[in-house]
């Protein structure tokens, strides 16, 4: 089977100025990008599909953008692939002290075991003091400062709520949320009142932003949770469409009762199961 060190010459025969890949030789940092997210989501999408079989193949997609971006990198002289695998390992070794107590990689971990609330603790105290030895002054620093933008917008709400909650910027429990989110939607309904884009745009944003807050503290991941609902409107759309093909009939052709009444169909067969009912 091929080794990682063969990915590595692939990478490096695809960028060879004379004999390489036209559209590799064309590629940068930021057009490789929108590729590395597409990559990302598709194993994400294996794994959510249990489609087990092809994971390694998504994997093997996703590694592929990191061995790009350390080729580009060695290019210009600036790191290569060795130095992120040393970089990451030596980051998960000083983030592990309870199972690298030497910081030995491969010394025993003769520590007591700590609970799962303790390690999360010392995880986040230890991403502190790394961010803080980032900034050049220290007093400035934000904690929000290494929060990507570039990651999906509900997941980027969570990760902003999960920061400022380190320093006591929270509700203390999920019912406040609760009423905070009736709030937003009334803002939203007197936006709608006044026929005001703008208002009505920024009041939805408030409520995503709340909604997510509320996902947050029922532990729910709210980017899972909305891709597990996508997933069930489709599958119920498509089975209006179905039961309508079987017809031969379209949606476009129906009225929003009977459209309706089929979605209601849909539902019931998702709860009876296949052989059922």
């Amino acid at each position: 089977m091929y080794q990682l060190n063969d990915l590595l010459h692939l990478m490096a025969r695809l960028r060879d100025p004379q004999y390489g890949c036209p559209w590799d030789l064309q590629q940068t940092y930021a057009s490789i990008v929108p590729h590395t997210l597409e990559e990302a989501y598709e194993v994400a999408d294996a794994i959510e599909r249990g489609d087990f079989a092809h994971l390694p193949g998504e994997l093997g997609d996703l590694l592929f953008q990191v061995v790009y971006y350390s080729q580009l990198a060695r290019e210009e002289g600036r790191f290569d692939f060795s130095a992120v695998v040393d970089g990451i390992t030596r980051k998960l070794i000083r983030r592990h002290p309870h199972v690298f107590p030497d910081g030995d990689l491969y010394g025993a971990a003769d520590m007591p075991k700590l609970s799962e609330a303790a390690v999360k603790q010392r995880w986040e105290e230890i991403k502190a003091e790394e961010r803080a030895e980032k900034a050049a002054e220290p007093q400035q620093l934000s904690l929000l400062d290494d929060v990507p933008n570039a990651l999906p917008a509900l997941s980027r709400a969570a990760k902003l709520q999960k920061r400022a909650a380190q320093v006591g910027f929270d509700w203390p429990e999920a019912l406040p949320v609760v009423d905070k989110v009736r709030e937003e939607l009334d803002e939203v309904l007197e936006a709608m009142s006044e026929s005001d884009p703008a208002a009505i745009a920024e009041e939805v944003g408030d409520l995503l932003f709340v909604v997510t807050n509320l996902a947050r503290h029922l532990k729910v991941d709210p980017e899972a949770a909305l891709r597990a609902a996508n997933g069930k409107f489709e599958r119920r759309f498509r089975f209006i469409e179905e039961r309508l093909r079987e017809g031969g009939r379209r949606p476009e052709e129906c009225g929003l009762d009977e459209l309706d009444a089929l979605w209601g169909e849909a539902k019931r067969a998702e709860r009876e199961g296949p052989g059922c009912g």
